[in-house]
């Protein structure tokens, strides 16, 4: 017989469930729309307890996109860099993309859309966005012919190209929020009929 009474739970879990309801609200409404107090109310906590795991608002937003950066850059080493030929590794890391996108629609929004009329949560996306392209290109610079995509075997170029991926990606994905009509394999069609183009040169 159950005793109505709620399970504690664990730092790490109510951490967990924090992020998740700052994710949901962050995406929904931006960051100046999502306040401390609503973000405690929707993970069930009070604000002060919220504040035992984040220092401020500011830090658990970065704390966000920084989960969401590390995900999708181990997305990409798992699926677009290794031995088989770029005409399989290109399409299937299309896919794997499409399908993060598709799986986390908060957290994709959230990452994708730029923090407005708040300078440290602007300066904490760019900075993360940054750090994005700067290892992306170096993720490229593994890519054997990686200099022909670029243009030059230089680390500003090999970045240059990784935000061209980025950022023509992040587009994609902010149009495909506004679209949830449009299935998943359109949206990897398009993306490596555009894309392919680019890294068909490396083959060559």
């Amino acid at each position: 017989m159950s005793t109505g009474k709620r399970r504690r739970l664990a730092a790490g879990e109510r951490r967990e469930v924090i992020e998740r309801a700052a994710t949901e609200l962050f995406a929904e409404r931006g960051y100046r729309g999502a306040s401390i107090e609503e973000i405690a109310r929707r993970a069930d906590v009070s604000a002060p307890v919220l504040y035992d795991h984040f220092a401020s608002k500011v830090d658990l937003y970065r704390r966000l996109l920084e989960r969401t950066r590390n995900e999708l850059l181990e997305m990409w080493r798992e699926h677009l860099f290794g031995d088989e030929p770029l005409d399989v590794r290109v399409p299937r890391a299309l896919d794997a993309w499409a399908r993060y996108v598709e799986g986390h629609r908060h957290e994709t929004r959230m990452f994708f859309r730029e923090a407005t009329g708040d300078p440290e949560a602007e300066a904490a996306h760019r900075e993360v966005q940054s750090q994005a392209r700067v290892a992306l290109g170096v993720l490229l610079a593994r890519e054997p012919g990686a200099e022909k995509l670029a243009g030059s075997g230089e680390q500003e170029s090999l970045e240059m190209a990784a935000e061209i991926l980025r950022s023509g990606l992040t587009g994609l994905a902010l149009w495909w929020h506004e679209h949830p009509h449009v299935t998943r394999e359109q949206i990897v069609r398009t993306a490596v009929n555009v894309l392919w183009i680019g890294f068909d040169r490396v083959r060559d």
